[in-house]
């Protein structure tokens, strides 16, 4: 086996011609996180994203999209906003995770969405937990059966529905909306959640910005963005932006009036997708790992994803397994600042002096 690795845009047509063959070949490849066009589009703006091409004797074999960031550390390509990751290979391939990191250069790899199925990888996952999926293989209505026997949620969303007719409204939904107004109403609602829960606006972050837009504009089936607006008379009231490939629609960023919230919006604009989807090729909504008690009763499916890290410096790894381990706390709150400001906290700058240094 030979592991060369370029940068994404070095990437020759008979290249990204099998990785998307790879994608089409196999179901569990199709999330659009894993298409090429979303590495390129992340390499655009992230100067350190790479490609591992793995060949053996049959030739191109895989593809592994990474990025390097504080000088050492890997993670997946587009990491904090991809929500699939993994290697995207031919069918049948087997990777030593070890090796593959060896000649990438990497001591370690984080990850926290990684495809749980991929064997090499598996043991280094420190959790696994279930993505939850809107499974819409046999078509929306029966996907509406699925739910109302297992609750009453599309019961109660359309409801609510008539109830937003009346006092807002007639309903409007948008599939592929193109109005630059959605994104515009989008973008504040995402930016006051933002700052309701003490998040970084990943929508002012330049080069988040900056991948967006080159997929809002694609017009690649593999790969492209889409925002979809439900709306009461010419109010929006919710809207998603979501990345798509021709079967998967990958739940992204989505959003709603909060002054509109009794109605259920963002529930009612679930279903909508999953109708409008469903018609247009849409076989999963993949609506990301979560707790939220309406992705619950939205999912008829999960999918497992991991996190975890593959490490072959017992030195990066043990200060990034102490970082994170600090970076909990600190979400936590005292206890937090307490190994900040203490021994731990000045071992930890310490290193992260001398790793920066390297």
């Amino acid at each position: 086996m030979k592991i060369s690795v370029v940068r994404p845009d070095e990437l020759g047509p008979g290249e990204l011609a099998a990785w998307r063959q790879f994608r089409k070949d196999q179901p569990v490849l199709q999330n659009p996180f894993l298409a090429p066009e979303f590495t390129v589009a992340v390499a655009r703006r992230r100067p350190a994203a790479r490609v591992a091409v793995i060949e053996d004797g049959g030739g191109l074999a895989g593809f592994f999209p990474f990025e390097v960031r504080n000088r050492v550390v890997g993670v997946p390509v587009g990491a904090g906003i991809s929500d699939c990751q993994g290697l995207v290979h031919r069918a049948g391939l087997e990777w030593d995770a070890i090796g593959l990191l060896r000649a990438c250069r990497l001591p370690v790899w984080e990850f926290d969405h990684l495809m749980a199925g991929q064997r090499p990888f598996a043991r280094f996952h420190t959790e696994t937990t279930g993505s939850p999926l809107m499974n819409l293989g046999d078509g929306y209505a029966a996907y509406v059966e699925d739910r109302n026997r297992a609750g009453d949620v599309v019961k109660q969303t359309l409801r609510k529905q008539r109830k937003m007719v009346r006092e807002v409204g007639e309903e409007r939904f948008v599939w592929d909306d193109r109005d630059p107004a959605a994104l515009t109403a989008l973008r504040a609602w995402k930016g006051a959640q933002y700052r309701r829960t003490q998040q970084y606006d990943r929508f002012t972050t330049p080069w988040i910005e900056g991948v967006l837009e080159e997929l809002l504009a694609s017009q690649s089936g593999d790969c492209r963005a889409v925002v979809s607006t439900v709306y009461a008379g010419d109010r929006p009231v919710a809207a998603h932006l979501g990345l798509r490939s021709e079967s998967v629609l990958a739940y992204w960023f989505p959003s709603y009036d909060v002054d509109l919230s009794r109605y259920s919006a963002g529930i009612l604009l679930c279903l909508r997708m999953a109708e409008a989807g469903a018609a247009d090729g849409i076989a999963t909504i993949d609506l990301g790992k979560s707790e939220a008690l309406y992705k619950t009763r939205l999912s008829n499916d999960e999918t497992p994803v991991a996190a975890g890290r593959v490490g072959r410096s017992w030195t990066v790894t043990a200060v990034r397994r102490t970082q994170s381990a600090v970076s909990r706390s600190v979400r936590q709150g005292a206890l937090g600042e307490k190994l900040k400001s203490g021994r731990t906290g000045r071992v930890l700058r310490g290193l992260k002096a001398r790793l920066a240094a390297r």
